[in-house]
């Protein structure tokens, strides 16, 4: 049985019976103190989180588009994950995917369908297709996965649970929430004067046809790399792409907001054509369930750029400055709040904090992670312990949500939404975009369909 294997049953396994295995690589699999051999699929910008996290492990393999950004302590360099792939396949238990948002699905994909353990940035896809893909992948193959949004491994968002099902908060009926970028004079976020922008001449280290990947190939433009992707919904997802995933974990996962059936982009500063809004408001409504009330979402973005600022509670005991980023809870008994990472929960009259602390907080019904990080957490999983919080049965969900907002925000208005089938039932030209064409040699996926 090749190392991968041993790894790969074991961290099932662990994953299934939160066990920790006492066997060692070499013998029946791997143990707590094992070192992983992770290769790393993006090696600049947000692939130090990943670097920084698993610095006890083997770093065998960095594969990055431009040359410049593939080089670590002797790791074996690749421009093509592909190829990479291909070559070290059977040497690698896990790989970080730290790409443009446009390249998640593919790097995630193919190493998934080779039974390696993966955990990708947020938001996990480009598109909705590619989500639930991704969770039918997960099942099928049966690695270990996660997204890297570190709040999820943080205590505050397992206490606002907590909370919520001891009834502290009663029935919350509007989370508001939102993020004051994007900046548009810091390097993440660009602010063009014209669309398409311009053609420039490539970089010598940058292949630029795999920057590009499954997409439709455009010219080169510094604006596109390294890193104001995010600025284009041909490659990026906006503020939301780069913050709901963070800011609405917590109200995702502890109220169950799955399935909206209408999302609405209320106002957004009017862009260029395919460069995101400079602020945005947007509404997901979702039904009443057996577990809980009717619920509204709402998201603002652009608050430093002019735009509307959420709804704050006026009765904020917590100074004059209230927060214009996290999310405010809204319920019918006590309303509360959550950081911009979901994160340092409290509840918005301090009297009311002040009482639940007297009185003590509720009991922890959700294990507390103790690793560093996504990436600590998932490399510990692989290793036999607890399944990751943010794995792809839950995080493509939260995707899903996400990029829901992100089709009304950048097509704006209405849009009522069919998840069963995958559909928008009133503006069925939007359909095109749930699942978008790729070039040639970049299809995967299509067998879990």
């Amino acid at each position: 049985m090749k190392r991968r294997n041993f790894l790969k049953y074991a961290g099932a396994v662990g994953a299934s019976t939160f066990v920790m295995p006492s066997f060692s690589i070499g013998k029946s699999g791997p143990s707590a103190n094992s070192k992983l051999n992770i290769a790393m699929i993006g090696g600049g910008g947000i692939a130090n989180m990943a670097f920084r996290s698993l610095k006890k492990e083997n770093i065998v393999a960095v594969c990055d588009v431009d040359e410049s950004r593939n080089k670590h302590n002797g790791a074996k360099s690749f421009a093509d994950f592909r190829v990479m792939l291909d070559k070290m396949g059977d040497e690698i238990d896990g790989v970080c995917i730290n790409t443009p948002d446009h390249t998640h699905f593919a790097a995630t994909m193919d190493a998934m369908q080779r039974g390696i353990h993966v955990c990708t940035q947020k938001p996990l896809t480009h598109n909705i297709w590619q989500s639930r893909t991704l969770r039918k992948a997960a099942k099928k193959y049966k690695v270990i996965t996660n997204m890297a949004n570190q709040g999820h491994t943080y205590n505050g968002i397992r206490k606002m649970r907590e909370w919520y099902e001891a009834g502290i908060l009663g029935s919350v009926k509007e989370v508001h929430c939102g993020y004051p970028g994007p900046n548009m004079n810091l390097r993440y976020f660009a602010n063009p004067k014209t669309m398409p922008l311009p053609k420039q001449d490539i970089p010598a280290t940058l292949n630029w046809d795999l920057w590009v990947g499954p997409n439709a190939m455009t010219d080169y433009n510094k604006m596109y790399h390294p890193a104001s992707w995010r600025s284009f919904w041909e490659f990026g997802t906006g503020m939301l792409g780069d913050w709901f995933c963070h800011v609405c974990d917590g109200p995702v996962w502890t109220l169950g907001l799955y399935e909206p059936t209408v999302i609405e982009c209320l106002e957004k500063n009017a862009p260029l054509p395919g460069v995101i809004p400079k602020s945005a408001v947007v509404r997901w409504e979702f039904p009443k369930t057996a577990e809980r009330e009717a619920c509204i979402l709402q998201w603002h973005d652009g608050m430093n750029n002019r735009g509307r600022m959420m709804k704050r509670p006026e009765d904020w005991g917590y100074g004059n400055k209230k927060p214009n980023s996290g999310s405010f809870w809204y319920s019918d008994k006590k309303d509360a709040y959550l950081d911009q990472r979901s994160n340092n929960p409290r509840l918005v009259k301090r009297e009311d904090m002040l009482e639940l602390k007297q009185n003590g907080y509720p009991e922890e019904k959700y294990p507390r992670v103790k690793a560093n990080g996504p990436h600590g957490e998932w490399a510990k999983a692989i290793k036999g312990g607890p399944k990751p919080g943010s794995n792809f049965e839950y995080s493509s969900r939260l995707t899903e949500v996400c990029l829901l907002g992100v089709l009304a925000e950048r097509f704006g208005g209405r849009i009522e939404w069919d998840a069963k089938n995958m559909r928008i039932t009133n503006r069925p030209e939007l359909n095109a975009y749930i699942k978008t064409p790729v070039r040639k040699g970049w299809e995967y996926g299509e067998s879990l369909i």
